[in-house]
């Protein structure tokens, strides 16, 4: 006979201590630490425990008792239940400094290396509508609350458009506005959720693979261009299926297109696969071009529909000058850009360097990568496609020279371990640290430490009101 679990307590009048990590605030109780969402520090409020570990245990807010004096109204209808700015009930420049501290606690816990005194993170411009990329999932199921669940009155099944729910991967939560991209795309999107279900569009069932509106990536640029691009699941059962349901497809890419002459490059797929990503898909042209141009101080960027480019345009500039500033360059130098993307950071710093030299593994980013270098007129750039840890060697050096300067700039998992084997045998003067993670940045800072030494370190925020947080840092040789 299974033993009944003991019911997980409710914690009356608590009082949220600090902030923790991926948005979370804690307190303490029974020697543990208790993670909870959606609150500040200094709230006093009543918990419920839905989950005890050894160390830690997980709570949810069930009532407020007092609110914190630290803490701003959130301006989205959607906060507490969608994910992605968790941040929003916490005014902007404590966020500021919660990053700060984050950035410091990794890289002295993790790092363990001697560090110097950080410069003041940089705030992002804007703190609303600064993203220039918004990815919506479609479901013929949405999230509901649990106080939806209880309304008998509400249509449970409705198709929606909007972001996917931790917990929950075969519903979509509908968003009505979202606050973090310029206003046309909540225009954009609700267009292609009330058109498609005014003419009984069906909407994609994750579970059982079939429905044709799948997915919609809307993406806009400084230079005022916007690209949408939408995922269908054509219905394959049959010829005449595969048919019909391509015809309404083409029938709702021209409604949008007519509604929105907004939009330079309407695009879109057949996704048969089982998940969304599209790196490894054939992506078409319904209206205008394959790209759009996005614009960095005298420079222009192609922007392709698989081409990764920083969300946040104008705080960009600004994380890039900063590398470009660490990497010291005087002209003479001979630079590797690691991670190169669509060569942003490579053709953003070529005009101070001898040569730049790019690396990623995304061919589509590579050649648009060389095409931002000939349409800027840049001749000293080259660029490679591959694995960095297969391309990045003792041979390629070798036939490519020895860097002066790296700059790396990698995903959220860090550098290979290979690859960190290959920066150290190359032996640049120096190496700047772009990161996404600092948590994976201080593994790696550690890594190299016998032989480089931390000289300056500069967080950036490029997501306001989420937990996320770019590093900076610069690496010089030992003497």
């Amino acid at each position: 006979m299974a033993r009944k679990k003991k019911p997980l307590p409710l914690l009356e009048s608590v009082t949220i201590e600090a902030v923790a990590a991926e948005g979370k605030c804690l307190f303490h109780w029974e020697d543990m630490v208790v993670f909870v969402p959606f609150c500040v520090p200094g709230d006093v409020c009543d918990v419920q425990i839905f989950r005890k570990k050894h160390s830690y245990a997980e709570g949810e807010v069930v009532r407020f008792i007092k609110y914190s004096n630290v803490r701003a109204i959130p301006f989205c209808e959607h906060f507490g239940i969608c994910g992605g700015c968790k941040w929003q009930n916490l005014p902007y420049q404590e966020q500021l400094k919660f990053k700060q501290k984050q950035v410091l606690d990794q890289l002295t816990r993790i790092g363990k290396i001697e560090l110097p005194e950080f410069r003041p993170i940089l705030g992002s411009v804007k703190t609303q509508e600064y993203r220039n990329k918004l990815d919506f999932g479609c479901a013929n199921k949405r999230w509901l609350t649990s106080e939806q669940l209880k309304d008998e009155t509400l249509v449970k099944d409705t198709p929606s458009i909007g972001f996917h729910i931790t917990g929950a991967f075969d519903k979509i939560l509908p968003i009505e506005k979202c606050w973090l991209m310029d206003d046309l795309h909540n225009q954009i999107r609700n267009e292609v959720r009330d058109y498609a279900i005014e003419h009984g569009l069906s909407f994609f069932d994750l579970r059982q693979q079939v429905g044709l509106l799948r997915d919609v990536i809307i993406r806009n640029s400084a230079s005022g261009e916007w690209m949408v691009i939408f995922q269908f699941h054509y219905d394959r059962s049959s010829q005449e299926s595969g048919d019909r349901s391509q015809e309404e497809a083409m029938k709702l890419l021209q409604h949008i297109a007519d509604k929105f002459p907004q939009i330079t490059s309407l695009m879109y797929l057949d996704n048969q696969k089982c998940n969304d990503t599209i790196g490894d898909q054939d992506i078409l042209v319904f209206k205008g071009t394959d790209h759009i141009f996005e614009l960095m101080e005298d420079l222009k960027f192609k922007v392709g529909p698989k081409s990764f480019y920083q969300t946040n345009t104008e705080q960009a500039y600004h994380l890039y000058s900063v590398a470009r500033e660490l990497a010291g360059l005087t002209g003479n130098e001979l630079v590797y850009d690691l991670y190169t993307g669509t060569g942003t950071i490579a053709n953003f710093v070529a005009k101070k360097a001898r040569k730049v030299i790019g690396i990623e593994y995304v061919p589509e980013a590579i050649e648009d990568a060389k095409v931002n270098s000939a349409i800027n007129g840049i001749m000293n750039t080259l660029f490679f496609a591959g694995d960095m840890k297969d391309i990045l060697n003792d041979e390629f050096i070798s036939n490519y020279g020895s860097p002066d300067v790296i700059i790396t700039d990698p995903p959220r998992a860090g550098m290979h371990p290979d690859v960190v084997k290959t920066i150290l045998h190359a032996a640049p003067q120096r190496i700047v640290y772009v990161s996404c993670n600092p948590a994976t940045q201080a593994r790696d800072l550690q890594l190299m430490d016998d032989l480089y030494k931390v000289s300056a370190v500069q967080p950036v925020d490029m997501f306001p009101h989420t937990p996320h947080v770019e590093n900076v840092v610069l690496l010089e040789q030992r003497s």
